[in-house]
């Protein structure tokens, strides 16, 4: 049987029709609702359902269980938070266009994360070091959602790690701030209290991004379809394929069309539902 999952806490009239329609009966779950139709509805049918209603509805895996998830892994920039800390930081410096274009096309998958990574870093040379603690009290804000999301988790004792092709500097004070469990990221090289154009030892990419989730298994015992990976961008979804379940954040295209699940209308907190 399938399970359809609507992400939504209480539906209207006409999204009720329009769905029980295409999907039978609808059931109330806690913050949700879930349908069980005998036979999966296409692509194409789901995508058409979602604009009539504008509901995030996903699908979930047969192999996923929900119950057994121990382990969330998160990218930050435009995921956990609402903003690319990299170009905000250019923008201290006059060169966010030229930052901003990098990272979109990386972040689609037209250019390689490392390569595009170390341009975009080059270019931030010579910049105060306190420019990156402004972004951080004057532009980073939290994705809707985000609060309940990690709360919910920590409520149900599951594991959150947040990782990031951005800095140490912002996911150590997130970390702090947020109360989450594993951070990794990568550390800018700073001189004289200046941002020396470079980062200190390898680069958080694609590749590390999935390493670390397989790393956190074996620290915590778990197998990798035990944990759900979240992202928006090309280099997320190693990282995402390795996961039990992946879930596309008002992600990239090329990153809704490998992912399990998406979320284009909701916040953070509909992450639960796939658990709940």
């Amino acid at each position: 049987m399938t399970t359809i999952i609507i992400h939504c806490n209480a539906l209207n009239f006409e999204q009720c029709k329009i769905l029980e329609r295409s999907l039978g009966k609808l059931q109330k779950h806690h913050k949700h609702y879930r349908a069980f139709p005998e036979q999966a509805p296409s692509n194409e049918k789901l995508n058409e359902l979602r604009k009539q209603t504008e509901l995030d509805i996903n699908i979930l895996p047969e192999a996923f269980q929900g119950d057994r998830v121990q382990l969330m892994i998160s990218d930050m920039d435009s995921t956990l938070i609402a903003i690319e800390c990299i170009d905000e930081i250019a923008d201290f410096i006059q060169v966010k266009p030229q930052v901003s274009a990098i990272t979109e096309a990386a972040m689609r998958g037209e250019l390689n994360f490392e390569e595009s990574l170390t341009q975009r870093v080059a270019l931030l040379k010579g910049l105060e070091y306190d420019a990156l603690q402004r972004v951080y009290d004057e532009r980073l804000t939290l994705n809707p959602g985000a609060d309940e999301w990690i709360k919910g988790l920590q409520k149900q004792q599951i594991k959150f790690a947040l990782v990031s092709g951005g800095f140490t500097f912002f996911t150590d004070r997130l970390q702090q701030r947020l109360k989450i469990d594993f951070t990794r990221a990568n550390v800018l090289a700073e001189e004289n209290d200046k941002l020396a154009g470079s980062v200190v030892g390898g680069i958080i990419g694609a590749q590390a991004k999935a390493d670390f989730l397989h790393e956190l298994c074996e620290q915590l015992s778990i197998d990798p379809s035990q944990t759900v990976a979240v992202g928006d961008g090309a280099n997320d979804l190693l990282m995402m394929k390795e996961a039990g379940l992946s879930v596309a954040y008002h992600a990239k295209p090329a990153v809704q069309a490998e992912a399990d699940c998406a979320l284009n209308y909701r916040g953070l907190d509909a992450i639960l539902d796939f658990i709940d």
